[in-house]
């Protein structure tokens, strides 16, 4: 396929929602002798700046209407996108009924992804819907052998370059990239209006399903370094990795914003107005997890958990940053610390440590917001709403002869909560608000308890206490105990009660086991596979 010829622009059509810039590309195209077309909002801006400027309307010979929603489906527009300079049957349509050709189009869709993220009503997003603005766009791309279609600044500024540098003529090879880069543009905006539709209907599964985002970087390289990777941002929105601002640290990998997004959405689950919470995340898994007093003491205590784990990994927490806890946390090696703020004196210390990257995201990642998630498979891709599931202690059905204490109760829903974001097979210890060892992974329940109780044993070495925390623990299982094996093992680290979904066809096995063991046992109803 090669290249079509260079087009010289004589006339260009500009409608923005975002007039960041307009006043400045448009004098720019004036001056290379460019007619200016232009609609409502724009057309005004263009005109308080001295430009000369043709009103749609003028073109096609009707008024805007119906609040501006009929103002450029016209053929006189549509026409001038479209037809074909190259073929005389073309030429000659549009010299018999007035079809003045258009060789640039600027325009940039209504804000319909911001005006959801701000949380407005249907109503509003409704009117917030580009009708026009889509079709000129796709038409303009449609026919880019002949016309060059922008969608935001830095498209005009490409055109405009070469159109400076030559003959007022913007090359086939720059038109053929906006046309691709404008197909992309329009299909991202229908996702977002057909997802944000579907979730105000509560339809379940479509027939159809689109997913669309905006470029927010190009990754030095994905989980390997032979593997290609880039970000984009969503319309969702969460607080977190993808928009905080990097104050500081070599530029984010792959590894590191998914390892990330995994810590900032573990440690959203505790509320900061109760307690400083701190996660520790490596390779996506918790290394260790607490609650405290402060932010100083949630981070010693989950970095007890697993110190060894813990070098290299990334730090969560939910409040902000004080000089006394970034002391810390600099002490061991850490990929990145994402956290609501952090004080002067806190950013003084980390800038100390260059490799560290520090992101400030002024807020927490709302744990309850439903959002969806997908994965690909071969041959196409699986979506499901992101799990919002929460226990409370009124949920659960105690199904052993003993009681848990109250503190019992505290420490099963602490570790049902941790649970919920470590890797199946799952097993979490928690105590007073600390995880005192987790097992992630395996493919073995068993597995997943006999490497929980080994890291608790290496932690009670390495910190030289008299036992091991798991002692007088409460332990999650993210999914039922098939045999009771994994619950006696459990049993045999030092665990008094125990928290699972239940649902085994040896449910009563396990909870016989679990009554000769004087184990207190609860169910969830609710199972936290993640896989």
């Amino acid at each position: 396929m090669s290249d079509p010829a260079p087009v010289k622009v004589r006339r260009a059509l500009i409608s923005v929602s975002d007039k960041t810039g307009l006043v400045e590309r448009a004098k720019r195209l004036a001056a290379l002798g460019v007619d200016l077309v232009s609609t409502g909002g724009t057309s005004k801006a263009l005109k308080d700046a001295g430009l000369k400027v043709r009103d749609v309307a003028d073109l096609t010979g009707f008024p805007e209407m119906m609040d501006g929603r009929v103002k450029t489906l016209h053929p006189k527009v549509h026409g001038g996108l479209l037809f074909r300079r190259d073929l005389a049957e073309h030429r000659a349509a549009a010299e018999q009924h007035g079809i003045e050709p258009i060789d640039l189009i600027w325009i940039n869709l209504y804000p319909f992804e911001a005006t959801v993220q701000a949380g407005k009503g249907f109503e509003d997003c409704i009117e917030n819907i580009d009708i026009g603005g889509p079709a000129m766009l796709r038409a303009a791309a449609k026919n880019a052998d002949f016309v060059a279609v922008c969608t935001d600044g830095a498209d005009v500024d490409a055109a405009l370059t070469e159109m400076e540098s030559g003959k007022g003529e913007v090359s086939g090879a720059l038109r053929r990239r906006l046309a691709a880069k404008t197909y992309a543009r329009t299909g991202a905006y229908d996702a977002a209006i057909s997802n944000w539709y579907a979730r105000q209907l509560g339809e379940e599964a479509g027939d159809w399903r689109a997913f669309g985002g905006h470029l927010r970087q190009t990754l030095r390289y994905g989980e390997n370094p032979h593997q290609k990777a880039a970000v984009y941002s969503g319309p969702e929105p969460r607080k977190g990795v993808l928009t905080a601002r990097q104050v500081q640290g070599k530029e984010l990998s792959y590894n590191n914003i998914n390892d990330t997004d995994a810590a900032y959405e573990l440690v959203a689950e505790f509320d900061p107005k109760a307690a400083p919470a701190v996660a520790i995340i490596k390779h996506a898994n918790p290394c260790g997890v607490a609650v405290g007093k402060t932010v100083l003491e949630a981070y010693r205590e989950a970095l007890a958990c697993d110190r060894e784990s813990a070098f290299g990994g990334i730090i969560a927490v939910n409040r902000p940053i004080d000089g006394a806890s970034a002391e810390a946390m600099a002490e061991i090696f850490t990929e990145v610390v994402i956290a609501p703020g952090a004080d002067d004196a806190a950013l003084a210390v980390f800038a100390k440590k260059k490799n560290l990257r520090l992101l400030i995201t002024d807020g927490l990642p709302d744990p309850l917001a439903p959002s969806t998630t997908f994965r690909t498979v071969a041959g196409g891709f699986l979506v499901q709403d992101r799990d919002v599931g929460r226990i409370k202690a009124a949920d659960l059905k105690i199904v052993t002869k003993r009681q848990p204490t109250p503190a019992e109760l505290n420490d099963m829903l602490f570790a049902w909560t941790v649970a919920k974001h470590v890797k199946s097979n799952a097993i979490v210890f928690a105590k007073d608000g600390v995880t005192a060892a987790i097992g992630p992974g395996q493919t073995s329940r068993v597995e997943s308890t006999y490497v929980a109780a080994h890291k608790a044993e290496k932690a009670r070495a390495a910190a030289g206490w008299s036992e091991v925390r798991t002692k007088g623990s409460a332990v999650a299982s993210e999914a039922f105990f098939p045999f009771p094996d994994g619950l006696l093992g459990a049993a045999a680290a030092g665990a008094t009660a125990v928290i699972q979904p239940g649902g085994s066809v040896n449910d009563k096995a396990v909870i016989e086991a679990a009554d000769e063991a004087g184990l207190a046992m609860a169910f969830t109803g609710m199972r936290h596979f993640r896989h």
